[in-house]
């Protein structure tokens, strides 16, 4: 339960959260979120909601406790309060729960999150006593780094700096799907200068959405959230207003990205969440043809597949947390659970979703229920901070140490502790990802060797890695993106089952739904090796390796009947309340 809050239903519920692993401050602050939100209720939140209402509310209220404050201030820049720290656990239990309520809302966080990792990693004191204070004021951020014509590739940025001969510059160019653009105290904008070719003339500084040079074009989506373009035009940057330079600057990029795209995961859970109570609760009190729905075979199956795969994603989100917090310059072992916690966490909530919503069919497009909005948004976690394609290349980037070479590593031990992640902000350079090392992964499963699923998708596992030793990928297949995503959904299944397993033991998660959990593991694991044998690109050494991998997952009645009674148990467990009348 790591960082997140959950219930005996092993969701986050609102009506009886477990907030213990947390500190009093902590535990108030995520309180009085869940009773504003509760206090608006139902009816306000999808009426705003339906008319893209701009969520000035919710900012008030952020101001008013000084949340944003007290979870995005270091300790270093907190001027000696002793509740304000730079806390993942936190931060990952407040994004699940405002993504519950609305994806808006965790957007506004989120891009927050973005702008200020360039300002949190800087060495300009200015900036960084600026930001502390914009917070204490209740201000957001924005992340100025995408544009319309390049997107977030960072070498072909067309914001120019140009020298005004008095030590600063003069910065004109657009920024395009900048969140939080309409209204940042600060936007940390990525640029480079005229003056100066190659990495060296990279520039990040901050820019204020207020400034008369700074315009803003229009909101780029049609939604809650503010995705802007804006435009700056002769806007003047001083000394003071610089954040890095160089190949500095391009690093706070990516590290900053590191750092935000983590947060991704656990909006789709929230999402999920809320989802999966308003579906079941509407589900297991219909009847049809005089029978409840949940009562045919196929909605079951679809609500246990859903719910298992939800419980995977929190477990697997819980332990990421711990890794993400006890990074250091000697465990960068964070770098390859960060973009699977992105990658992996946002797929599977797309899955949970599509089917719930095969059972619940129209209902799901009625405006009055919280999952019509759920399924318009889904899918737009996985396409921030980086598309699905571009976290599996990246993920792939460690399978031969992850698969080939284990090493000894120190255990990592749970992080409930209320300490300042200060270790995210001087990441350093973002190259040498394939030296990183990992433990035998193996070691995550001998705990649950009895446990039928468990021990098949060990068996594949072991037959991925065999594939790859006896029929290894060509030097052509090596550059075929094609043929690589598919053997990289196979690899992150495996890293995702360990994690998993890893929480499972640390919470004690009843076998039977560990085995549910393996069970549609093993069941992806097939359908992923028949995508690998199916690409045009594919060996027939490694079709007939990839057909060894079709396995049926282990069927057992007593085991998936135990799993229903968790889903009916969120029968009527938690509905929103409708609001003032």
């Amino acid at each position: 339960m790591s960082g997140q809050a959950t219930t005996s239903t092993g969701l986050f519920n609102p009506n009886n959260p477990d907030l213990s692993q947390f500190d009093p401050a902590t535990q108030r602050l995520l309180t009085a979120t869940i009773d504003w939100f509760e206090r608006r209720g139902k009816t306000t939140l999808l009426e705003q909601y339906n008319t893209a209402a701009w969520g000035a509310d919710f900012l008030e209220f952020v101001g008013t406790e000084k949340l944003f404050a007290t979870l995005l201030t270091p300790t270093a820049d907190a001027e000696g309060d002793p509740d304000k720290r730079w806390d993942t656990s936190r931060i990952a239990a407040f994004s699940e729960i405002t993504a519950f309520y609305g994806l808006s809302y965790w957007y506004m966080l989120q891009v927050t999150i973005l702008g200020l990792g360039p300002i949190w990693q800087s060495d300009n004191a200015a900036a960084r006593r600026r930001a502390a204070q914009l917070l204490d004021d209740g201000g957001v951020f924005a992340f100025g780094l995408s544009e319309q014509t390049h997107g977030a590739d960072i070498y072909s940025t067309d914001m120019l700096l140009t020298p005004d001969g008095s030590g600063g510059f003069t910065a004109s160019g657009s920024k395009y799907y900048i969140g939080n653009g309409n209204v940042a105290g600060m936007v940390s904008v990525f640029g480079r200068r005229t003056d100066v070719d190659g990495p060296d003339g990279y520039v990040f500084f901050a820019a204020d959405s207020g400034h008369s040079a700074y315009h803003l074009v229009k909101n780029t989506v049609n939604m809650q959230m503010y995705v802007s373009e804006f435009r700056l035009e002769d806007f003047p940057v001083r000394a003071e207003d610089i954040l890095h330079t160089g190949q500095s600057a391009f690093e706070a990029a990516l590290n900053t990205v590191n750092i935000g795209k983590f947060n991704i995961g656990f909006a789709s859970l929230g999402m999920c969440e809320h989802a999966m109570f308003e579906a079941v609760t509407h589900a297991h009190n219909r009847i049809l043809y005089g029978k409840r729905v949940t009562e045919f075979p196929h909605v079951r199956r679809a609500l246990t597949d859903a719910y298992a795969r939800l419980r995977a994603m929190k477990l697997f989100s819980s332990r990421a947390i711990d890794y993400f917090r006890s990074a250091s310059t000697d465990d960068r072992r964070y770098l390859l659970f960060n973009p699977v916690t992105k990658m992996k966490v946002t797929t599977e909530a797309e899955k949970v979703v599509a089917d719930v919503w095969d059972v619940i069919a129209a209902r799901g497009f009625e405006k009055d229920t919280y999952f019509n909005q759920v399924g318009k948004d889904i899918t737009a976690p996985a396409k921030l901070e980086g598309t699905v394609h571009v976290n599996l290349a990246l993920i792939l980037k460690f399978l031969p140490n992850y698969l080939f070479s284990p090493q000894d590593r120190p255990e990592i031990p749970v992080r409930h502790d209320p300490a300042d992640d200060e270790f995210l902000f001087r990441q350093g350079p973002t190259r040498g990802l394939s030296a990183i090392t990992f433990a035998d992964w193996h070691a995550a499963f001998e705990p649950f060797g009895d446990v039928a699923n468990v021990a098949l998708f060990c068996e594949l596992a072991d037959g991925l890695a065999e594939l790859l030793r006896t029929a290894p990928p060509t030097a052509e297949q090596q550059q075929d993106t094609d043929f690589q995503l598919s053997l990289g959904e196979l690899f992150t299944g495996v890293v995702y089952a360990q994690l998993i397993l890893e929480q499972a033991a640390i919470e004690s998660t009843e076998p039977a739904l560990v085995d549910q959990i393996f069970d549609v593991l093993v069941r992806d694991f097939s359908v992923q090796a028949v995508e690998l044998h199916n690409r045009v690109a594919t060996t027939d050494a490694q079709r007939r390796l990839a057909l060894g991998l079709v396995r049926p997952a282990v069927a057992d009645a007593e085991r998936a009947e135990a799993v229903w009674q968790m889903v009916v148990g969120l029968d009527g467990a938690y509905a929103m309340n409708p609001g003032p009348s």
